[in-house]
């Protein structure tokens, strides 16, 4: 059987000819492939160990298992589809408002395993039936706007428990972070919240030195005094050792919160097996459904043993782009990487320390940008939001997803925020083009559209 796991080396192992790449069943030698190994691991580490803190999860762990879920999507594609998966920020929204319930991380887990399910059934089903599937009950306009939702719902989560632990340093790490985003260049530019992290880090020990211990809230709490950076935990902390699992528990009302989620997933997991497959000049279609499946199993596990959620990263597409090797042995050497670090609580410690002044200047660009990954969407596809047929689910659905809106169905049971908003944008979408007249569902429609043209066009000699 082959899984993926031989490579023959390309050319004399040391640098890709001029215009030429390492294909996934190539690669380079060893020591090299170990270095692209480690670039591959620090190109996730903004998002990947941001995301857990985020959610209330052990990032020991969650780096551990990102690594074991790497290692499966290999597995599952058979080398075909070089891919890292790392904590999904997706879920960090959900994990906010199951929490805000009172609910525990087993609650938090148990959610999002029951998401890792359905997203490997969905893949189960797109490997049967074909792409069409997700085309069919996801269109770009329901995609975008859950997408859409999902971001703009955690923006309470850094305006009310973020930002107020420290404005200053909040509102300077999201400027460098701003700058390093847009004035960097290459590799360096997609580790920009990795760089902002560093430099939160850096900026918080040289306050605390320079004004002394901060009076603010702490997590959210009452306002106290406090260091903005404590390293105590990291001081006490054993540089080996396992991290802290614990079993998932599951509730109804966390694992409807959760669900909209899937959406987001096979929407990220679609455009990274398209990306890559541009990328290497193979088409990658055929194995859409089996990377969406086992992205699904590689959650499923993580998530059954206390871990959070995965998914294939961006960053990762960037690092192969830049440097034209696709070699699947790099991923396997990242996974190597990330299951050491999943074995220093140490090093977890000094991810769990990054202080809140800090989240707050990288959330408000962090989940600003999930957000407008669903505007990206919308774009790429052409979405026409003058059409009514799009426009109002879309609306509907966000403003009852960022908004908050609830649904109280009985008294045990109520909808509310990215489910509702979810539910919303799908039904809605699909029942009204049950009952809208055919010129609606054309590519272009006749009719008067509901939004004017507004400040997206100008007369060109406006501009000049």
């Amino acid at each position: 059987m082959n899984l993926g796991v031989r490579w023959t080396l390309h050319g004399d192992g040391r640098t890709p000819a001029p215009g030429a790449v390492v294909r996934p069943d190539e690669r380079l030698s060893w020591p090299r492939t170990a270095g692209l190994g480690a670039q591959h691991v620090v190109a996730m580490f903004g998002a990947s160990f941001v995301a857990p803190v985020l959610m209330g999860l052990d990032p020991n762990l969650a780096i551990m298992m990102s690594g074991v879920a790497t290692v499966i999507f290999l597995l599952a594609t058979r080398g075909k589809v070089p891919s890292y998966l790392g904590c999904s920020l997706s879920f960090v929204g959900v994990a906010a408002t199951i929490r805000a319930t009172g609910s525990d991380s087993a609650t938090v887990t148990g959610a999002v395993l029951v998401v890792g399910a359905v997203l490997f059934v969905a893949g189960l089903a797109v490997r049967h039936f074909g792409a069409r599937i997700i085309h069919a009950t996801m269109p770009p306009v329901v995609t975008g706007a859950v997408v859409m939702l999902i971001g703009f719902n955690l923006a309470p989560v850094t305006a009310a428990t973020y930002w107020p632990q420290d404005q200053w340093t909040a509102l300077l790490v999201m400027l460098f972070t701003g700058l390093a985003v847009v004035c960097l260049r290459g590799f360096f530019s997609r580790v920009a919240i990795f760089l902002g992290l560093l430099f939160g880090y850096v900026l918080s020990w040289a306050l605390d030195r320079i004004f002394g211990q901060i009076h603010s809230p702490a997590g959210g709490g009452e306002a106290v005094d406090h260091w903005r950076l404590d390293l105590s935990g990291v001081a006490h902390a054993d540089w080996i050792g396992l991290p802290s699992f614990h079993a998932p528990s599951f509730e109804w009302s966390a694992i409807l919160v959760a669900l909209p989620v899937v959406i987001a997933l096979i929407a990220e997991n679609a455009g990274h097996v398209k990306a890559v497959g541009e990328m290497t000049g193979e088409p990658l279609d055929d194995k859409l459904g089996t990377a969406i499946a086992a992205d699904g199993a590689a959650s499923m596990l993580s998530t059954a043993v206390g871990g959070p959620p995965n998914t294939t990263y961006s960053e990762n597409i960037g690092v192969m782009a830049a440097t034209r090797v696709y070699s699947t042995a790099a991923y396997w050497a990242a996974a190597g990487f990330a299951l050491l670090f999943g074995l220093c609580p140490k090093f977890g410690a000094v991810v769990a320390a990054i202080p809140g002044g800090v989240l707050g200047g990288i959330t408000v660009i962090l989940y600003g940008m999930i957000g407008l990954l669903g505007a990206q969407i919308w774009i790429n596809a052409g979405v026409d939001l003058r059409n009514p047929l799009n426009l109002v689910p879309a609306a509907a659905g966000i403003i009852i997803g960022v908004g908050g809106v609830s649904l109280k169905i009985t008294d045990n049971f109520e909808l509310g925020g990215i489910a509702l908003g979810t539910l919303v944008v799908i039904t809605g979408y699909h029942v009204l083009r049950a009952f809208a007249p055919a010129h609606l569902k054309e590519p272009a429609t006749a009719q008067e559209p509901l939004l004017d043209a507004g400040t997206s066009s100008y007369d060109d000699d406006a501009t000049r």
